[in-house]
């Protein structure tokens, strides 16, 4: 089985090789959303769109999209985070990974249309926070990293297509 994922983001990829632990290869494919996607809707349509251009492009037996997005709710602003599998028969799974509140300060700038990356690398004062432990990892004292994170992700995506597929 080859697994394809539709990033070269070192989290992405080594979530899903944490839980396949098979041939995994990133791919740089478009999500076909904003950079910054904004809300569920929005971040699971990334998930699901680069999950099928890497298995596609790969020409792989699956496919896995790792989208991170942010969604407000009741004026705070959250991290959310979605994954989709894909596979060569036309299955599509989805889940969703953790919620957390994001400071007032790092909603003002994305409101203004920033990107989470950056702004986070900014708040903690450390590079590309987004290849390395994440929002979710600044802001529970690495507790839970992004890798742990979409690792979760994966593991409910394989999960469910393992019962699916029995």
């Amino acid at each position: 089985m080859q697994i394809a994922v539709g990033s070269t983001n070192p989290v992405k990829v080594n979530a899903v090789i944490a839980c396949f632990g098979e041939a995994v290869e990133g791919i740089s494919v478009p999500s076909g959303v904003r950079e910054q996607p904004w809300g569920d809707e929005e971040t699971i349509v990334g998930a699901k769109q680069r999950a099928k251009a890497a298995m596609e492009q790969a020409k792989a037996t699956i496919g896995i999209g790792l989208e991170g997005g942010v969604q407000l709710i009741d004026d705070r602003l959250y991290l959310c985070n979605w994954g989709a599998l894909v596979d060569e028969g036309g299955m599509e799974i989805v889940a969703g990974g953790a919620r957390l509140p994001l400071p007032d300060e790092i909603k003002e700038k994305m409101v203004k249309g920033e990107e989470l990356g950056p702004v986070i690398s900014a708040f903690a004062n450390r590079s590309e926070v987004n290849k390395k432990e994440g929002a979710i990892g600044i802001f529970t004292n690495g507790a839970i990293t992004r890798t742990n994170m979409y690792k979760q992700i994966v593991e409910l995506l394989l999960g469910q297509y393992h019962f699916y597929t029995r």
